[in-house]
């Protein structure tokens, strides 16, 4: 029975590693999308978004099946109920993956941006990768070290958001309120993406050691 268990915990574990680095990819082909006006990419992290949908139910269930089953205690407790909030999360950074994408799609053939900010989207995209990246690879290898960094990380994706406000209060600032309800709506969902994969490397530290880091 404990080896069907960690059998069934491992496939939840590598589900959610997959879906991290799904989040990953998202947005990486969103943000190729919102810098290029390219709306066959946006309309592929559109589609794509139903299968990340599909992976969090059967994952939120397997975790469900995992609890009500087998009573885990102790340390494969904070396992499964923190995967299946990492869960929630790593969708979450595929939804504003999707977000970015749409606009990108509304605004097509147009660009969604001025061209002044396209340096700091490319960063943040860049930013937003990483910790997908590091967020699916943290799950399987549960270091807690490294695990503890996307938070850490995530502070530079902060600072670009917050730059963000200071270029549009710039009296300097000549590309009109639609210009800035773009600027400001897109850089939200960036910093809501790198949140949530923070909120993941948290858990993971929680999951190893059973304290949750001050990051």
């Amino acid at each position: 029975m404990r080896n069907d268990f960690h059998a069934e915990l491992d496939s939840l574990t590598g589900s959610l590693s997959q879906m991290c680095g799904l989040a990953g990819l998202a947005m990486e082909r969103a943000t190729q999308a919102l810098l290029q006006a390219d709306l066959v990419l946006a309309e592929q992290v559109i589609t794509d978004h139903e299968h990340l949908t599909r992976m969090q139910l059967h994952a939120e269930e397997a975790s469900l099946l995992l609890l009500a089953l087998q009573a885990p205690v102790a340390g494969d407790l904070r396992v499964v109920v923190t995967s299946m909030q990492n869960v929630a999360d790593a969708e979450r950074m595929g939804g504003l993956a999707l977000h970015v994408a749409k606009i990108a799609r509304i605004r097509h053939p147009a660009p969604a941006l001025p061209e002044e900010v396209n340096g700091y989207f490319a960063e943040m995209g860049r930013i937003a990768v990483d910790l997908g990246n590091n967020a699916r690879d943290v799950v399987l290898s549960r270091d807690p070290e490294k695990a503890a960094q996307i938070g850490r990380d995530d502070d530079a994706m902060d600072q670009l958001h917050r730059h963000l406000f200071t270029l549009m209060m710039d009296r300097e600032w000549g590309h009109g309120v639609a210009a800035a309800v773009n600027v400001t709506l897109l850089g939200r969902f960036y910093e809501r993406f790198a949140d949530h994969a923070a909120a993941i490397g948290r858990r993971v530290v929680f999951q190893v050691t059973g304290s949750t880091p001050d990051v």
